[in-house]
């Protein structure tokens, strides 16, 4: 699969099959593509902590405040992003330029990871609505929870959706 069938294959899935179970070796792979993502001053400033088992459960609990994101429950795998202080040299340059990087680095970590589970037939949602504090204390993290991916195989019957975007002239202007 290239990387523009990657993106037309990738959408959220909010319909799990809960009976199957993510190999490792795929795991494994998609790991590997979110290590190998870009960051500013090749910082890194995220960690990944892979919930399974019990702690999926309880971590899907914390995604599903107001009735949101029922389907978390259905994943067997659930990865935690946590921000994570900068390197020194990526610190300076967020100082000097007034802009902190980490939500930057940690959006294209994200697009990697998602598009690695694509190519490796799984399915992903990102979640932003969750609880900080409980995903902290579940995983023992001290720092920020930015957002929670879940991963799994869709439901047979979780067919792809129609894209809705922007028109390209609506996102593209050229200046020369």
């Amino acid at each position: 699969m290239n990387f523009t069938e990657i993106a037309q294959n990738r959408q959220s899935c909010r319909s799990y099959d809960a009976s199957r179970e993510v190999e490792q070796e795929k795991l494994n792979a998609i790991l590997e593509s979110a290590r190998l993502a870009p960051s500013a001053c090749n910082a890194q400033p995220y960690k990944i902590t892979v919930c399974r088992g019990e702690a999926t459960a309880k971590v899907a609990k914390a995604v599903q405040g107001m009735g949101m994101n029922k389907f978390a429950s259905d994943a067997p795998v659930l990865l935690v992003l946590s921000e994570q202080p900068y390197n020194a040299t990526a610190a300076l340059g967020a100082k000097v330029k007034k802009n902190d990087y980490r939500s930057i680095d940690i959006g294209i970590m994200t697009a990697y990871l998602t598009a690695e589970a694509t190519a490796q037939g799984l399915s992903t949602c990102i979640l932003g609505w969750l609880d900080d504090a409980e995903i902290r204390k579940i995983c023992d993290l001290d720092a920020p929870v930015r957002l929670v991916v879940t991963l799994g195989y869709a439901k047979e019957d979780d067919k792809l959706r129609q894209k809705k975007r922007k028109d390209m002239t609506e996102l593209v202007a050229y200046v020369e």
